[in-house]
């Protein structure tokens, strides 16, 4: 069976941060900061799967204010940073909402994504994540991560459930 007859049982997300919400590169700012970019169409997904609530979770093992400000503008409240071990937030994620695996989509791009996405309903990665990542994935976006990546995976979700071009002016 692939990936795509198990769209319609998904409810809810978890992704990666650095190299799925973004490109994986962190520019190094003259006052010793550190900057991120991220793509609005990520962000638009984000915004209209909130609108058909859809829990999204983000699990990163970085801890950038930057990040919480931009995953907090979205609408995302479960974001979890400085995480070593990604599957104990997952799991309290999954208890939350009372999921089961298989209604979880995840995205990520590295080793330290792995096991949540071994035990997810469907594991994705952007383009360029790396080899081990690509090879366990269902699918593996035609999309970088930080270029619209988790845009890819919830427009796809929310298509096949009928909702992706449903009004806009849905209220949150």
């Amino acid at each position: 069976m692939s990936y795509k007859s198990n769209l319609k049982n998904i409810k809810a997300f978890v992704f990666d941060v650095d190299g799925v919400f973004t490109d994986g590169s962190v520019y190094l700012m003259p006052d010793g900061s550190m900057c991120r970019v991220m793509n609005v169409l990520d962000g638009y997904a984000v915004v209209k799967a909130r609108k058909y609530n859809y829990p999204i979770c983000v699990i990163t093992g970085g801890d950038d204010p930057m990040v919480r400000n931009r995953i907090n503008y979205l609408g995302i409240t479960d974001y979890y940073a400085k995480i070593g071990d990604k599957l104990e937030k997952f799991e309290e994620f999954k208890k939350k909402y009372n999921l089961q695996n298989h209604e979880i989509l995840t995205m990520g791009d590295d080793l330290p994504d792995l096991e949540m996405m071994k035990i997810s309903g469907i594991s994705a990665c952007p383009e360029n994540s790396v080899a081990e990542i690509k090879l366990m994935s269902h699918y593996i976006s035609p999309v970088q991560g930080g270029k619209g990546a988790v845009r890819d995976v919830i427009e796809q979700v929310m298509k096949v459930q009928g909702k992706w071009l449903e009004d806009d002016t849905r209220s949150t």
